[in-house]
């Protein structure tokens, strides 16, 4: 009986540190990046959220969100593909399946609504800011913009 009690006692001890570890556990190091962030204008704001192990970006605000009557949103206009034109540019995702490693979200794609076009992606996170690079074909064809973290 002693024994018994003992052997449950330990188990439970166990389950109890299990849950009390798993509550205090740091979030993978991939998730830095989750949150809201101004792109570099300042004109438009990004939520960074994970699906699974990647990660994604969607449009939360804009300061041309709307069109000019004020209440209508602005639409995916400028989309090459005409199906997708008539998409409302709040919530459009423009950040898609970046995997983490090794201190860079990479093999994901980054779509500008402004031009229309899609572009290869690597973002890396430098001093609490994002360090996005756009290119096509190679890195070293692209451009970087720099995101801040947004202060609710």
């Amino acid at each position: 009986m002693f024994k018994q009690t003992l052997a449950l006692r330990l188990l439970l001890s166990t389950i109890l540190l299990f849950v009390v570890s798993l509550s205090f556990a740091q979030s993978e190091p991939g998730d830095k990046i989750i949150g809201e962030w101004l792109n570099e204008e300042k004109d438009g704001k990004i939520e960074i959220y994970k699906t699974g192990n990647l990660y994604f970006g969607k449009i939360i605000w804009g300061n041309s969100i709307y069109e000019s009557d004020g209440q209508s949103l602005q639409k995916d206009v400028k989309n090459p593909e005409e199906k997708y034109r008539n998409r409302q540019l709040l919530n459009l995702v423009i950040l898609h399946h970046f995997e983490y490693k090794d201190g860079i979200w990479d093999n994901g794609k980054l779509y500008d609504p402004k031009s229309g076009k899609t572009y290869h992606c690597i973002i890396k996170l430098r001093d609490d800011k994002l360090e996005i690079r756009g290119y096509v074909g190679i890195t070293l064809l692209g451009r970087t913009t720099y995101w801040e973290r947004s202060v609710k």
